[in-house]
């Protein structure tokens, strides 16, 4: 079965939508918001961290505010979940080889309200630890545990302040409306408290980051509206571009067809024009294909019309002479035999040099490239035999056309001064360069042509020397071979004889 092709517009909405669609796999693909998110809960959980471990710091010095540092200190997101690796889920803590710090455990257990409270807002899992990384103040469990042997807690001991990202177990209820988020892991942030250069505590967040559908559900209706706007986008788009490209191009189908079924060029509609100049070329190429192939149909028609004529004419005067010579050749004398077959063989003579001229014809008006030829002017008419006395002016000239095209049009212009200058006519040619083109002028001292006949000498089979065994063709064959390389000829007014001027394009 034959597969049913889509329509342009069709073609055009699925682009649109493709492109459309684009941004938002790379998003799933390159886990970039998924990063953005991620460092959006590092940055919360630090910004909580510097607070927990300012109160703390008043908590050591007993209520009274610790001395600032000299400088700001601003600490920015640092995770990247493309280049991060995701550590296993957090050891257990440990049972400590020693005691907290009596002063450390004074100032956990003041803050450990404040952490309660805080943890009913932000959901983060809060943890202090002395300056040997054992819990002091805690929002859940391990008081009194070691938490030194977990890598961002050894950092933040040693001074850096650290954050990781570490697997998460799945977790199950949990929804796009949940509280609770769905990631696969958690952020874990290591911030250090110091006094004097010396590590006297360590403040440990962790909170899972939201994940990309809870995200994305919480601009549910957004994103719905930004979907239902790049979708009316997406089809707005499809139809202004199927109604500018499309539909000439559906029109330029329509007048091929017209075309195909014997249509004129000259009585098509004009397609207007498009947004876009492919559719303007292939209307433009439509015109002239049809019009070249009116120009043929006319060409042929004429032409087999005008060798009909004259084809009839010799092969009547044969048949004639044959069903004679059929009829009475017993009775005839032989110099009426002799008439009637010397006026056949004539006939026939005819019919052959017409072959000839045609086969000439076809030749001249065959399609060439062009730029694709050229020769020496001077070489090639110095070296052809003329039938009469002719005169050659002009040096050394390339023209872009093939030696033995511009042979057949000099020597057809050389045998049309023997057929009608008149006896003891003489010729003349010359030759030269002419704003880029080579200019070639053929001239004679004859009878020169009528102003009855200007008009016409340079139509297929007019001739005015029939008689003498002219075809008509001579001039036919010469404009075409000219034409063909874009070069042209026409007859120029003399004071006597004929003069006629061929233009090539310089080689």
């Amino acid at each position: 079965m034959r597969l049913r092709k889509p329509r342009l517009r069709t073609v055009l909405l699925a682009a649109n939508l493709l492109l459309l669609a684009l941004p938002l796999g790379g998003l799933w693909l390159l886990r970039l918001y998924e990063s953005a998110l991620v460092r959006q809960t590092e940055t919360e959980l630090v910004a909580q961290a510097a607070v927990i471990g300012a109160a703390y710091q008043a908590a050591w010095h007993g209520g009274a505010p610790p001395a600032p540092g000299p400088g700001w200190e601003p600490r920015a997101a640092v995770l990247d979940l493309a280049k991060d690796p995701v550590l296993p889920p957090a050891p257990d803590a440990l049972a400590p080889d020693r005691p907290a710090d009596p002063r450390a455990i004074a100032a956990g257990a003041s803050l450990m309200p404040v952490l309660a409270a805080a943890q009913r807002i932000t959901l983060a899992g809060m943890r202090v630890t002395d300056g040997a990384g054992i819990v002091v103040a805690s929002s859940g469990g391990e008081m009194g545990l070691s938490l030194a042997g977990r890598a961002e807690v050894a950092a933040a001991l040693a001074g850096q302040p650290s954050a990781v990202l570490r697997d998460r177990p799945p977790q199950p209820g949990v929804g796009s409306a949940s509280i609770s988020r769905a990631a696969p892991f958690r952020v874990f942030v290591a911030h250090p408290v110091a006094e004097g250069g010396v590590v006297t505590g360590v403040v440990v967040l962790s909170r899972t980051p939201a994940s990309i559908d809870q995200a994305l559900y919480g601009k549910r209706w957004e994103m719905a509206g930004l979907a239902a706007a790049l979708l009316l986008a997406a089809g707005g788009l499809a139809l202004v571009i199927a109604y500018t490209v499309s539909r000439p191009i559906e029109a330029v189908a329509a007048q091929a067809r017209a075309v195909a079924a014997g249509a004129r060029a000259t009585l098509l509609p004009r397609t207007r024009r498009s947004a876009v100049r492919e559719a303007d070329e292939m209307w433009a190429a439509i015109q002239a294909m049809a019009a070249t192939l009116e120009y043929r149909a006319d060409y042929i028609g004429a032409f087999a019309a005008e060798m009909s004529h004259e084809f009839k004419t010799p092969l009547a005067a044969i048949r004639g002479a044959l069903e004679l010579l059929a009829d009475h050749a017993a009775t005839m004398t032989e110099a009426e035999r002799a008439t009637f077959l010397g006026q056949a063989a004539s006939d026939v003579a005819r019919l052959d040099r017409l072959v000839r001229g045609l086969l000439d014809l076809a030749r001249a008006e065959a399609p060439l490239l062009r730029g694709e030829e050229a020769c020496d002017v001077a070489a090639v008419i110095q070296a052809l035999p003329m039938p009469v006395p002719v005169a050659l002016e002009g040096g050394a000239l390339r023209a872009a056309i093939g030696a033995e095209r511009l042979a057949t049009v000099i020597r057809n212009l050389a045998d049309n001064i023997a057929r009608h200058a008149g006896p003891g006519a003489t010729g003349r040619i010359a030759w030269r360069a002419e704003g880029g083109m080579a200019v070639i002028e053929v001239s004679d001292d004859g009878r020169g042509v009528s102003p009855a006949n200007a008009g016409r000498i340079f139509g297929r089979f007019f001739t005015t020397a029939r008689d003498s065994g002219g075809t008509g063709l001579g001039l036919a064959i010469a404009r075409s071979h000219l034409a063909a390389v874009g070069g042209r000829i026409e007859l120029v007014p003399a004071a006597r004889g004929a003069r006629f001027r061929l233009e090539v394009p310089g080689a």
